[in-house]
């Protein structure tokens, strides 16, 4: 599976935000965001994992759980940031209020409590949308439909269906457009320093705004998956097929992330063919940003990695190190 090794894998990821971009390197993370009087103001914390500190944690197929959990958690912690910027006065008032109520009765907890309810109801309406919706309406199809092989594939076809046209109806949105813009930014911006180039606007321009470790990519694979473990995982209780398809739905990350793993350290014709059709969605997700875009996701970058020193070590190129920045300031 593996085959020739992908050179300059460089490790950091991220995600776009409103009006910005968040990058992340190990346990460090950055949130650039374009304010509305033009400036670029970038915040830069460490990020305490959800999974124990252990071994079990980082064992194949089980880490992919916590990871998926651990980029929920970020995603939407940095998504409320960058919103916060663009509150109405009434609404941030409401918000203040809303969280010293909170800190009152839970402490410093509130804002791990925030986001635990956030994730959940997250999960629950992506679980209900993706996995059970598309069982229901197959399962419905039953009465007309007698092969089960039938049924599996049309199961995962209408979640394929349901998964693209969810896609296609939020990037009609005015600020999903721009949102995916910046996503756009994110990939430019990892695929610049990953070919050896330095990270300038000019060259994050140039750059593929498709990268293999895209979490759209990410989400294709757990519709794909589930497609396949649904077709041979096969039980006559209604009731027990649900409950089935939700015990399945850790394993299904866990083996999307190892893929996706495998697909940012390798390059081979299977990887190539199983990122293809991720890769073609992302024409979805991400748009070509502008300049000023490209900006915000380089602070967002330079925040949180060293891409010149990563540029000496994997392509031997010295690129002289301008004054930095204290984004702690």
């Amino acid at each position: 599976m593996a085959g020739k090794r992908s050179d300059h894998y460089s490790g950091i990821g991220g995600q776009a935000v409103l009006e910005g971009v968040m990058m992340r390197n190990k346990n460090r993370y950055a949130v650039a965001v374009r304010t509305p009087d033009n400036d670029i103001n970038v915040a830069v914390e460490e990020y305490v994992p959800f999974g124990p500190d252990n071994f079990i944690a980082k064992l194949p197929f089980i880490r992919g759980v916590f990871a998926f959990i651990d980029s929920m958690i970020l995603g939407i912690k940095t998504l409320n940031y960058s919103a916060a910027f663009y509150e109405e006065e009434d609404l941030r008032t409401k918000r203040r209020q809303k969280k010293k109520l909170l800190d009152r009765i839970l402490g410093d907890k509130a804002e791990g409590f925030l986001s635990t309810v956030t994730v959940i109801f997250s999960l629950i309406l992506a679980i209900g949308i993706f996995m059970l919706l598309p069982y229901f309406i197959s399962d419905f199809l039953r009465r007309f439909i007698v092969s089960d092989t039938v049924i599996a594939i049309t199961e995962g076809v209408i979640r394929i269906v349901i998964f693209v046209m969810y896609l296609l109806l939020i990037s009609l949105m005015s600020d999903i457009k721009r949102t995916f813009m910046y996503h756009g930014a994110e990939h430019k911006c990892i695929n610049c320093i990953e070919t050896g180039n330095a990270l300038t606007v000019e060259n994050v321009m140039r750059a593929s705004r498709q990268h293999k470790r895209c979490g759209t990519s990410f989400m294709f694979l757990v519709v794909f998956i589930s497609i396949i473990l649904f077709m041979f995982i096969r039980v006559e209780e209604p009731v027990l097929r649900v409950v089935i398809r939700l015990l399945l739905i850790p394993v299904i990350s866990g083996i999307s992330y190892e893929i996706i793993r495998l697909a940012g350290r390798y390059d081979n014709f299977l990887i190539r063919l199983i990122s293809s059709p991720g890769m073609l969605l992302q024409k979805l997700t991400t748009r070509e940003p502008d300049e000023k875009m490209a900006e915000v996701a380089i602070a967002s970058v330079e925040a949180v990695f060293d891409w010149r020193a990563y540029l000496l070590k994997e392509f031997r190129i010295e690129i002289p190190y301008e004054e930095e920045v204290d984004y702690y300031a």
